[in-house]
C-alpha cells in the first residue's frame, strides 16, 4: 500500500486529538538515524521520536534484551510482584541519578504519568496544594501533566477544569529579554516576576511543588539561565518548596550531559522525572526521589499494571548499557559542538535565521521574518517540508523553531548528508526555488 493510502484508511479510525499532524508518512522500519516509509523511502531522523530513540532505531544490543526477556516473561505485573530485570533496573537508575544522597523510585508507563506522580508524592510529602511550572512547559497528556504544561492552547482548550492548585510563571525564554540587558539583569527581573505570586496571593508555606525542564524542549530549546536557577532553588529551599526537574525530554544524554540539571552544579533536586528514551522508546518511565518524599505515598497511591514490566525493563537496562558503553553522553557533547558551529555559520549566511540554542545533539533553530525579525511558522514548515521531500526528517516546535534531536548514535556522515540538505533547502528559499503552499500552512504545534 502506499503512505496515502494509509494514513486514508487510519483517518477513519484515529482520533483528531491523536496526532500533531505534519507529513503524510507511514513509517515502516528504522536502523540506526535512519527511517523507512511503507513506500522504502529512506530518512536521515533528526527527530528520534520526540527523544525517544536516543541509542537510535533497533540498537540491536536493546533488540536482543527484548527478545531474551519475551522468551522468559513478557508481563507479570510489578504492581503485585517484583521481577529480576526490574530490580536490577531501579538499582542502576538511582545509582546514575544527580539527586544527592538516598534515592527511590517509582515506575510508570510514560513521561505524562511520571509527572503526575511528582505532584502525588510532592504533596503527599509536604502537606501542601499548591504546585508551581512554568508557561512553555511541556509536561504530558494526562490530566495532571496536561495541567502543568504551558505550550499550547489545545492543551486547556475544550476539557476544562484541569487540576487545582497549579499555578504558572512566565518561564525566562531569551526571546524575553530586553535589547541590551546582561544576563544577569535579565535574571533578576524574571525572578521578580517569579515572587509577585508569592507576594501578593500564594503563601509560600503553603506551596508543595516547583518543577521545571533545565532545559525546555517543546517551548523552543531554551536553558533556564542559571543564575535564575540558582535563585529559584534557593527560593525553594528557603520556604521548604520540593524542587522537581523534568528529564523525559532532555535527560539520558540530549544535552551532552546525563542530565539537563548536571548543567546546574548549585542545584540537588529533590525529584526528577524520566522517561521517553529511558527503554529506548518502550513504555516505561520513573520517578526518581530523595527516599523519604517517595516513601510518604503508600499502595495503591502511584500503582500501574504495566508499569516497570520485564519487557520495557530489560529494554531500559541495555538502554543504559548503550548510553555508558558507546558512551553517548560524552558523544552528544562533541558531536553538539560542531552542530553549534554548523547553525551558527546557518545563521550568519541567512537572515531568516534567528536564534540559534545548541545543548549537545539537541537544540532549536527560530526561524523569522527577515523583514520584521518576527517568529515566521509559514517559512519554518516550508523548509521542513522540503527537508521531507529530500529524504530528512525535521519538524517544528512553537511554529517557527527547528526542533534538532537525531539519535545519539548517528555518524558523522549520516549528520553532514542532514546538514547538507538543510543548507540546500535554505539556500533553495533565499533564492526564491520553493514557495509556500496553503498545506504548508496547517501543519505543526
Amino acid at each position: 500500500m502506499l503512505n496515502k493510502e494509509i494514513i486514508d484508511e487510519e483517518s477513519k479510525n484515529l482520533a483528531p486529538a491523536s496526532r500533531i499532524k505534519f507529513f503524510n508518512m507511514v513509517i515502516k522500519k528504522g536502523k540506526g538515524a535512519n527511517l523507512y516509509d511503507i513506500e522504502d523511502n529512506h530518512y536521515i531522523d533528526f527527530l528520534s521520536s520526540a527523544s525517544s530513540t536516543n541509542t537510535g532505531h533497533s540498537h540491536p544490543k536493546v533488540v536482543k534484551a527484548i527478545q531474551k526477556q519475551a522468551e522468559k516473561l513478557i508481563q507479570y505485573t510489578p504492581a503485585y510482584f517484583a521481577n529480576e530485570v526490574e530490580t536490577k533496573l531501579a538499582s542502576k537508575l538511582n545509582s546514575i541519578s544527580p539527586i544527592k544522597g538516598n534515592t527511590k523510585l517509582a515506575w510508570g508507563n510514560s513521561g505524562s504519568d511520571a509527572n503526575d506522580a511528582i505532584i502525588k508524592f510532592a504533596r503527599a510529602y509536604t502537606q501542601r496544594q499548591y504546585i508551581i511550572t512554568f508557561t512553555g512547559a511541556y509536561h504530558g497528556s494526562t490530566y495532571g501533566s496536561i495541567s502543568l504544561s504551558g505550550v499550547s492552547l489545545n492543551m486547556t482548550r475544550k476539557i476544562g477544569p484541569l487540576l487545582p492548585g497549579v499555578i504558572k510563571i512566565p518561564f525566562p525564554s531569551p526571546w524575553n529579554k530586553y535589547p541590551n540587558e546582561t544576563e544577569d539583569q535579565f535574571s533578576d527581573r524574571m525572578f521578580e516576576q517569579f515572587k509577585i505570586p508569592f507576594d501578593t496571593y500564594l503563601p509560600a508555606d503553603e506551596t508543595a511543588l516547583i518543577e521545571i525542564e533545565a532545559i525546555q524542549g517543546d517551548g523552543g530549546f531554551c536553558k533556564v539561565p542559571e543564575r535564575y536557577m540558582n535563585k529559584i532553588f534557593n527560593f525553594a529551599k528557603e520556604h521548604g518548596i520540593l524542587f522537581a526537574i523534568d528529564e523525559v525530554n532532555q535527560g539520558l544524554g540530549r544535552t551532552g550531559k546525563m542530565w539537563s540539571i548536571d548543567h546546574f552544579p548549585q542545584v540537588n533536586p529533590d525529584m526528577i522525572a524520566v522517561g521517553k528514551s529511558l527503554a529506548s522508546g518502550l513504555p516505561l518511565s520513573a520517578v526518581i526521589g530523595k527516599s523519604d518524599i517517595i516513601d510518604a505515598l503508600d499502595a495503591p497511591g502511584n500503582v500501574y499494571t504495566t508499569a516497570g514490566n520485564p519487557i520495557s525493563a530489560a529494554a531500559a537496562n541495555a538502554t543504559l548499557d548503550v548510553i555508558e558503553n558507546e558512551q553517548l553522553v560524552k558523544r552528544s557533547h562533541d558531536l553538539g559542538i560542531k552542530a553549534s558551529a554548523f547553525f551558527h555559520q546557518l545563521q550568519n549566511e541567512f537572515p531568516f535565521i534567528g536564534d540559534v540554542r545548541i545543548y549537545g545533539l539537541n537544540g532549536g533553530i527560530d526561524i523569522i521574518n527577515p523583514q520584521t525579525n518576527q517568529p515566521d511558522s509559514n517559512i519554518a514548515s516550508l523548509l521542513i517540508s522540503r527537508m521531507f521531500e529530500l529524504g530528512l526528517l525535521m519538524i517544528t516546535v512553537r511554529g517557527n523553531i527547528l526542533r534538532f534531536q537525531p539519535p545519539l548514535v548517528i555518524s558523522n556522515n549520516e549528520l553532514i548528508q542532514g546538514y547538507d540538505i538543510i543548507e540546500r533547502v535554505m539556500l533553495e528559499f533565499q533564492d526564491e526555488k520553493i514557495k509556500i503552499t496553503e498545506d504548508m500552512k496547517h501543519i505543526g504545534w
